[in-house]
C-alpha cells in the first residue's frame, strides 16, 4: 500500500545502533516521497513520529538497552526532524497539485471541508517519567506510595529523624524559613517521620516528592528539586534485607544485569548507613564506550544513585515504636539525577527551561 512502510524496511526489533536508524530513516522517506495524496501522508506520519503508538516513541522507550543510549537518543531525535520536515514539504507539494491530488481543495482557494490539521501531541515530562516509573518498580516489591505536606514544622523535617540542634543541616542559611517557625521541607523524609507515628509496623511505604535547598542554581543543582525515599520497617529487618531490595530495584529500573555496590557513610536517622553505586548503563560498567572513555560514568564504570542503612534505634523510639521489636532500613534518592543518568543529561537546568525541543525527545 502507497505511503506506507513494508516489513522489509521495518524490523520487529527497535534498532540498535545510529546507522540502523539512519537506514530506517531512508525508508520512510522514501514512502514520504512516494505518499500519493494527503490522507495517506498523515498516516505514514502518525504511524513512524506522530501518533501516540508511533515507532519512534517506541524506540525512545527502548533507550536503556541501547550500547550508546546519548548517541542512539540524538539520532532518533534527528529521525523525528527530518521525518516531519520531509511531510511536510511533501504537503505542501500534495496541496498545490489541485483537487486530486490533495484532497479536494479548489485550486488557488480554500475547501472549508478538509480536516484540520491535530496540534502535536504533548507528553510526559522526564522528571515524571522517572518518578512513574520508580514507583511501578517499587510497587512490584510491596511498597505502597506516601505523601506529606512540603511545608514542615521542625519537629518532622529534623527531632524526627535524629538531627541533633547544632547539626549544619538546620542552619537557616540552609533551609527556606517561613513565619511561625516552619519551613519548606529539605527532604522527603519527614513523611517517613509521619508515617511511623500514625502506624505500627510492618510497613513499607515509598515518598515521593518536591523538596526546597536554597542551592545556587547550576549544572547539578536545583533550589527546588524532587526525591523519593523509601522505608521498610517490620520484625527482623536486616542490612541483607536492605541490599536484597535495592539490588532487585536497580535491576528492574536499569535492566537485568545491573549490577551495585555498598560504601560506608553516615546520616544521622540511620545506622549504619551507605552510599549505593550502581554500575553505569552507558558502559555496562566497563568504563568505556566505543574506544573511549565513557562520558555518563567519567570512566568509572560506578555511578552514585543513592544513600541508604538501617533506620536508627532513636527515630524508631522517638516515633514510639520499641527499636528491640522493630527494625528497618531506608534509602533516598534524587528523582533529577536518577532522569540524568538514565539519558545521559549533562545539565540538570535542562529539566526546568521548558524548551520543548529539549522535552520533546521524551515523548
Amino acid at each position: 500500500m502507497p505511503g506506507t512502510s513494508s516489513p522489509e524496511e521495518t524490523p520487529g526489533a527497535p534498532p540498535r545502533t545510529p546507522e540502523e536508524v539512519e537506514r530506517a530513516l531512508e525508508g520512510v522517506l522514501e514512502a514520504v516521497r512516494g505518499c500519493p495524496d494527503a490522507p495517506s501522508l498523515r498516516r505514514l506520519a502518525a504511524e513512524w513520529v506522530s501518533g501516540r503508538g508511533s515507532r519512534q516513541r517506541a524506540w525512545f522507550s527502548a533507550l536503556k538497552s541501547a550500547a550508546d543510549p546519548a548517541a542512539m537518543g540524538r539520532a532518533l531525535n534527528a529521525f523525528k526532524s527530518a521525518v516531519e520536515a520531509a511531510v511536510e514539504e511533501r504537503l505542501r507539494a500534495l496541496e498545490g497539485a489541485g483537487p486530486d491530488r490533495a484532497g479536494g481543495a479548489p485550486e488557488g482557494g480554500f475547501d472549508p471541508t478538509v480536516p484540520g490539521r491535530r496540534p502535536a501531541a504533548g507528553g510526559l515530562h522526564p522528571i515524571t517519567l522517572v518518578a512513574r516509573e520508580l514507583e511501578a518498580v517499587f510497587a512490584n516489591l510491596g511498597f505502597e506510595i506516601a505523601t506529606g505536606p512540603e511545608v514542615e514544622d521542625p519537629a518532622h523535617n529534623f527531632d524526627g529523624l535524629n538531627i541533633p540542634p547544632d547539626h549544619p543541616a538546620r542552619d537557616p542559611s540552609e533551609n527556606f524559613t517561613l513565619p511561625g517557625g516552619l519551613l519548606l521541607r529539605s527532604q522527603t523524609s519527614p513523611v517517613q517521620v509521619r508515617v511511623l507515628e500514625s502506624r505500627s509496623p510492618p510497613l513499607r511505604i515509598l515518598a515521593p516528592g518536591r523538596v526546597y535547598r536554597p542551592d545556587t542554581v547550576d549544572a547539578r543543582h536545583l533550589y527546588a528539586f524532587h526525591q523519593v525515599e523509601g522505608l521498610c520497617v517490620g520484625e527482623g529487618i536486616s542490612m541483607a534485607d536492605l541490599k536484597g531490595t535495592l539490588a532487585a530495584f536497580a535491576e528492574g529500573f536499569y535492566g537485568d544485569g545491573a549490577k551495585t555496590r555498598f560504601r560506608p557513610s553516615y546520616f544521622p536517622f540511620t545506622e549504619p548507613s551507605a552510599e549505593m553505586d550502581v554500575s553505569c548503563p552507558a558502559c555496562g560498567g566497563s568504563g568505556s564506550a566505543g574506544g573511549n572513555r565513557c562520558a555518563t560514568c567519567g570512566g568509572e564504570g560506578w555511578m552514585e544513585l543513592l544513600g541508604c542503612g538501617m533506620v536508627h534505634p532513636d527515630v524508631l523510639r522517638r516515633a514510639g515504636h520499641d527499636p528491640e521489636r522493630w527494625t528497618g532500613f531506608a534509602f533516598g534518592m534524587g528523582i533529577e539525577r536518577a532522569a540524568m543518568r538514565r539519558w545521559g543529561i549533562e545539565d540538570i537546568r535542562s529539566l526546568v527551561e521548558n524548551d520543548v525541543r529539549f522535552l520533546g525527545q521524551f515523548r
